[in-house]
């Protein structure tokens, strides 16, 4: 299950950078991207200067996902393959920081609309890490 649990998590990443950089595209070209049901122009309502805040915004939240991502790979195809606990621990730390400041969009903003990706993305991390619990048990023996 260690093959299987390494492989999952790689695929993670490399989906968690692809999908960094495609948001970056919608922040930084020129396209006419959505944030719920309106589109970003409309949102600014013909002033550039709040449209560029709103895509300079989305273009950071991009740029921390490919920073996440190429991390997680790092750990994922060095420390975590080679079967190192702290590895483990990290990944699930990463995974539920990101699931703990996304879900404060309910309490805070009384919306759930974004939330989506990170549940999805934390599920996965769930099922790849439970694939190779069993490290936890071994490093402890």
């Amino acid at each position: 299950m260690k093959k299987a649990s390494w492989i999952l998590l790689t695929i993670l990443g490399a989906v968690i950078v692809l999908a960094g950089l495609l948001s970056s595209r919608n922040a930084y070209g020129n396209v006419g991207y959505r944030i719920g049901p309106v589109s970003v122009r409309e949102l600014a309502g013909g002033r550039p200067e709040v449209e560029s805040a709103l895509r300079g915004t989305r273009g950071t939240a991009a740029a921390y996902a490919v920073a996440y991502g190429v991390l997680f790979l790092s750990i994922v195809l060095g420390p975590y393959r080679r079967g190192e606990t702290w590895a483990w621990w990290a990944l699930l730390a990463g995974a539920l920081a990101l699931l703990a400041i996304a879900a404060l969009r309910i309490p805070t903003l009384g919306t759930s609309l974004g939330l989506a990706a990170p549940l999805t993305m934390g599920g996965v991390v769930l099922v790849g890490l439970l694939l190779d619990v069993g490290r936890l048990g071994r490093r402890a023996a």
